[in-house]
């Protein structure tokens, strides 16, 4: 039961988090930018800024599908984003091609995190499968291995999301920053994408923060029962 209810909670405040990030980005999607500039050209201009060539802007579908990748170096933007002149349009692109920044200058964080990449992928896949086996596993017959693999793998994905979010924060913030000093943005235009990127951000934390609930959850039910 106690499972539950925190898995409860936290979905009632991501779901929460999740509306007032769409709200916020259709909101801010119907101010356009004073210099009518698209989310590609934003993303094209920020990385000419910081002198990297290599890494291309394309558009993905989907909405809120955004995201940089570092293994064909790729910056891809959701078409909203992609043709779209709007404040969240450039909130969005600034900071994909921020996580850009962060590869070309070996940020740690981010390469901390890709290097966890190929663990997550396994451990995401069996954890929960090694735990809920091991909870029936330990209740019939007493064997505590299985549930303690399962918590492992699970520490592994939670210890991912904590690693994420000063990946994206300080993507944000190398965004807005360079959103400000370049003018790409009016103050008002600025104030929203600072806004749009903050709920963003959220979702990471509560994210992270389910994760660790859940983590702290199983680990107690193992040390319980040792006791």
């Amino acid at each position: 039961m106690g499972y539950y209810i925190v898995i409860g909670i936290f979905t009632l405040i991501s779901m929460y988090v999740s509306y007032m990030l769409k709200s916020k980005f259709t909101k801010y999607s119907k101010t356009r930018l004073a210099n009518n500039m698209s989310g590609k050209e934003i993303a094209e201009q920020m990385l000419a800024d910081n002198g990297i060539y290599d890494v291309k802007v394309i558009s993905t579908p989907g909405s809120l599908t955004d995201h940089y990748n570092p293994s064909n170096k790729t910056v891809n933007l959701s078409e909203t984003v992609y043709f779209e002149r709007n404040a969240a349009a450039a909130a969005v692109a600034a900071h994909e091609c921020g996580h850009a920044v962060q590869h070309a200058v070996g940020y740690s964080w981010l390469n901390l995190r890709s290097k966890l990449v190929p663990m997550v992928n396994i451990s995401s896949k069996m954890s929960m499968w090694l735990i809920m086996g091991g909870i029936f596993l330990m209740a019939t017959s007493g064997n505590q291995i299985v549930l303690a693999l399962g918590v492992a793998a699970f520490a592994v994905t939670t210890l991912f999301a904590f690693i994420t979010l000063p990946v994206e924060y300080d993507a944000s913030n190398r965004a807005l920053k360079w959103l400000r000093e370049r003018n790409i943005v009016q103050s008002g235009e600025l104030a929203m994408s600072k806004d749009a990127l903050k709920w963003a951000a959220r979702t990471y934390v509560v994210a992270a923060i389910g994760s660790l609930a859940q983590l702290v959850y199983f680990a107690s039910m193992l040390m319980g029962n040792r006791d």
